[in-house]
């Protein structure tokens, strides 16, 4: 039996229960070969009493830490493996590495290298003095005193009004989640010469994971590989190929066979895995906090302004929802359809020239209906909702990132000045001349040719689009062409609705195209490159605008093309215009264009979403797939579960697919997400329901984006950032494009127009202020205009019906506008200023009533340096009357000494 066993997990003390198995004494060792607890990976230390027989005694065992013993640290357990680089032994830039290498020795990083097979596996890490004068250097902020809250009084009321409020469900659970200290604490640059002012309990971890990595690829960035003053730097080293591959390591497995209510997180990935890239708490919270401290800040506020727009989203969805059930239960009261179906004596104009028969106007009853649904009396106001939800959206982001920013110590931080690309170094090294801020001289790009790069640059964006718009043509062509082919088919069900045939099926080849023309990825990528780029953030502006032309042109001309130019320049019959004088330009259904409309968003979002997700999800696992099935073949199953940590995140996929830097993909990735939001609000008029599918798809891809980061791709560089960067400007944009749209969409495409003025100046209630639904009597009659065709040459005429506002054939101008044509058209052209001017007022008095900063949190970042002066002034004065009464205690004076 035994007394008492400790075993010493890591840093954990666990005392087990007795009885176990006895020891077995060798030498001044017990060696335990109990069944009970596996014996693998225990190193015995020497016990204080150990008898030969079955009595009592005390043993302590050790179990290394997991951590030690999975490719965390270098061999000797001590040292924590901070970045990896990775090469080949076949590679031939031997010189290069070997003199980065002695470089490295000499700015004081460690070294060990691994081999498997021909690659290399170099191990880095930074000790503590390394550390402490480059985070110096660079500025890191650390923590060196706790934070004092200090709350006023007028913010009670809401914090108890938020108390009330049910959000203990999307809450995450503070006991899993780690105590972060740097959140709690006020932050200062670090110092080495005022390093007793910092909170250090202990050294090896006072700078985080994340923080290491950065200090340490800040000095790979600064190493020379050669001799010459531009020959220094990894991501040379990278882009020529004498490294493979250089990246952080990911903090152990992010699986455990222990419930992490139970047995708490073994690790940051774990945590992240099952409290925020898990599909089981898509409802909660994100732990925006660990995100930001294990990827840092760039990621950590993308996803903060992900999370922010789908809370956002919710409102909007709610009362697009409300629209929509608006015009669900008022369906059977509406008298347009009510019309549209009793009118079966109405026959209506054919809309192609051969084999497409007569039809009832009845027979768009269905199309009717659903048109209502969309284009009711709370469509104006839904668009008029959106562009002010718009607007607040911005302004509370900003709010929100500037809270962020506080919170995160990005308040004071400036972007340090930029490195040159390798690229521009390498084209223009000849040239050069003196940089005026840093006084050193560099590569120097003529005037004349950044001017003929930029031109031909812009010349091929425009080609592209016009390749774009050449596609919506052939789209236009195919429409013109197949509405008569669906009208001959062979099955009624298509016969019979063969223009909602051609609308869907066009409506997914051009779906097509644009994943077809998702080269323009590979295109703004050559473009920008040809530019040639002198930073990296003008690389990512540079490619990210173009990213964002090509993908609005690519994904809403079609959209444009459908709401504002769909049978609107078609003529009338006897005179329709033609497509090179054969094809009759394709008209609107009997029920307007607004259900063409609708189909084109719900079937371009939906196919999108879907396709985009899966893409972001299928393809690291079909790579990560591959990859762990070569591994197995080629060393069996046995070594599955003994890789070292280095190499697993070798075998994951990086975070881009083009080699580029990290920051590239985020940019890439968000690119669907802007769309989306533009989506939801530039032609929210035609599709109130854009808004809800927006909301579904934003929470899927905030577990898809997390699922990708934790566990599908190597651990990027933690880097920081202030903002959203270009996308907020684009942002912007996407917010005035909307009210002018929207205003379009309602003016022009939808019937709300024709219906008010018919209502207030022709309908039974002309004249009296009303326009209810008994005003409404009528109006499908007074929107359509006769034609007279003749049966096969004799004196017979029929009177046929088509969507126009012209005069009979037989008034003094046959077929010319009417007054009310008119008038309709006067009352669009004055709703649309109004529209917009009226949004406009809105957008402007939000932006100036609401302040990018939050009135406490002015008070907290006031408040706070003014502890900071106070702290750091108790400090020195408590430091400097120690060492007075050190330099007392031991018999010494100075008559310079503070009285």
């Amino acid at each position: 039996q035994i007394n008492s066993v400790l075993i010493k997990y890591g840093e954990v003390g666990t005392r087990l229960p007795s009885p176990f198995l006895c020891p077995v004494r060798e030498g001044n060792y017990c060696y335990h070969k109990a069944t009970s607890i596996s014996a693998s990976g225990f190193s015995v230390y020497q016990h204080s009493e150990c008898l030969s027989h079955c009595l009592f005694f005390s043993c302590i065992f050790y179990l290394p830490d997991k951590n030690k013993a999975n490719g965390l640290y270098f061999r000797d357990g001590k040292c924590r493996i901070d970045y990896i680089l990775v090469y080949r032994k076949s590679n031939p830039q031997t010189e290069k590495r070997e003199v980065f290498e002695r470089n490295i020795r000499a700015e004081g990083l460690q070294m060990e290298k691994e081999v498997r097979d021909d690659i290399i596996f170099v191990k880095l890490h930074a000790p503590w003095e390394v550390l402490g004068k480059y985070a110096e250097l660079m500025n890191v902020r650390m923590p060196f005193r706790r934070k004092i809250y200090y709350l006023h009084r007028r913010y009670k009321f809401m914090n108890r009004f938020r108390g009330w409020l049910p959000r203990k469900p999307m809450k995450l659970d503070k006991e899993t989640l780690p105590d972060l200290e740097e959140n709690d604490c006020y932050t200062a640059p670090f110092s080495q010469q005022r390093i007793h002012h910092f909170i250090i309990h202990n050294k090896d971890t006072f700078f985080n994971n994340a923080t290491r990595s950065r200090i340490v690829h800040h000095i790979l960035q600064r190493v020379k590989y050669e001799e010459g003053k531009n020959k220094i730097g990894l991501n040379r080293l990278l882009s020529n190929g004498s490294y493979e591959a250089a990246f952080p390591l990911h903090e152990g497995s992010y699986r455990s066979k222990n419930s992490i209510k139970t047995h708490g997180a073994e690790n940051h990935r774990h945590l992240l895995y099952e409290c925020w890239a898990s599909w089981g708490v898509w409802y909660k919270y994100q732990p925006l906090d660990l995100v930001r401290r294990y990827f840092g800040e760039k990621i950590g506020l993308y996803f903060a302004w992900l999370g922010w727009y789908t809370g956002m989203l919710f409102p909007a969805a709610f009362i697009g929802l409300f629209v929509f059930l608006y015009g669900v239960t008022t369906l059977n009261h509406c008298q347009v359809s009510k019309e549209v179906c009793q009118a079966t004596d109405i026959i209506m104009c054919p809309i192609c020239d051969k084999y497409c028969p007569f039809m009832r106007l009845s027979d768009s009853c269905v199309y009717a209906k659903v048109t209502h649904l969309f284009d009711n009396g709370a469509t104006v106001f839904f668009a008029v909702f959106m562009a002010v939800w718009a607007t607040v959206f911005l302004e509370f982001w900003k709010r929100r990132r500037a809270v962020i920013a506080y919170d995160w110590d990005l308040i004071d931080w400036e972007e340090e000045e930029e490195e040159i690309r390798p690229q521009f170094e390498a084209k223009y090294s000849k040239k050069e001349r003196m940089n005026p801020i840093s006084g050193k001289p560099e590569p120097y790009q003529a005037f004349a040719d950044k001017c003929s790069r930029l031109i031909v640059s812009a010349s091929g964006i425009f080609f592209m689009i016009c390749v774009v718009i050449a596609a919506v043509f052939g789209i236009v062509i195919y429409r013109v062409v197949t509405v008569s082919t669906f009208a001959a088919f062979k099955w009624a069900l298509i016969r019979n609705n063969s223009q909602v045939a051609t609308t869907g099926t066009a409506v997914c080849i051009n779906f097509c195209i644009i994943m077809l023309l998702n080269l323009y990825e590979k295109v703004a990528l050559f473009l920008t490159n040809l530019e040639q780029p002198r930073t990296e953030s003008e690389w990512e502006n540079s490619f990210t605008l173009k990213m964002f032309l090509f993908q609005f042109v690519n994904l809403n001309s079609s959209t444009f093309y459908i709401a504002f130019f769909l049978g609107r320049f078609t003529g009338h019959p006897g005179a329709y215009l033609r497509l090179i004088n054969r094809w009759r330009l394709e008209e609107c259904h009997p029920s307007g264009c607004l259900i063409d409309l609708c189909m084109q968003m719900g079937i371009i979002m939906v196919l999108k979403q879907t396709w985009n997700n899966f893409m972001e999800l299928g393809y690291p696992l079909i790579q990560n797939w591959w990859t762990r099935r070569k591994l197995r073949q080629e060393y069996g199953t046995q070594r599955k579960t003994s890789f070292p940590q280095w190499e697993k995140d070798y075998n994951l996929q990086p975070m881009n697919a083009y080699g580029l830097f990290d920051e590239y993909l985020e940019m890439s990735m968000t690119l669907t997400l802007f769309f989306s939001l533009g989506f939801t609000t530039i032609f929210v008029a035609a599709f109130p329901l854009a808004p809800l599918l927006a909301l579904l798809n934003n929470i899927i891809e905030i577990r898809l984006d997390a699922y990708k980061f934790v566990t599908q791709w190597r651990r990027p560089l933690a880097s920081r950032a202030k903002d959203i960067g270009i996308w907020y400007g684009i942002l912007e944009g996407i917010g005035i494009l909307s009210v002018i749209t929207n205003a379009f969409v309602i003016a022009v495409t939808s019937d709300f127009i024709p219906r008010l003025v018919y209502a207030y100046k022709y309908g039974p209630c002309a004249g009296q202020g009303e326009a209810g639904q008994k005003c409404m009597v009528g109006y499908v009659n007074a929107s359509l205009s006769v034609f007279l065709v003749s049966l096969l040459n004799k004196i017979l005429y029929l009177s046929f019906r088509y969507r126009d506002y012209r005069d009979p054939p037989h008034s003094p101008v046959p077929y010319g506008y009417t007054l009310q044509f008119w008038h309709v058209l006067a009352a669009r052209l004055a709703f649309i200023i109004v529209f917009e001017h009226l949004v406009f007022c809105i957008k402007h008095l939000i932006s100036y009533l609401i302040p990018d900063l939050p009135k406490d949190l002015r008070d907290r970042m006031r408040r706070e340096k003014y502890l900071i002066q106070e702290m750091m002034y108790e400090a020195e004065l408590e430091r400097l009357q120690k060492e007075r009464k050190e330099r007392k205690k031991n018999g010494k004076s100075y008559h310079n000494e503070w009285p």
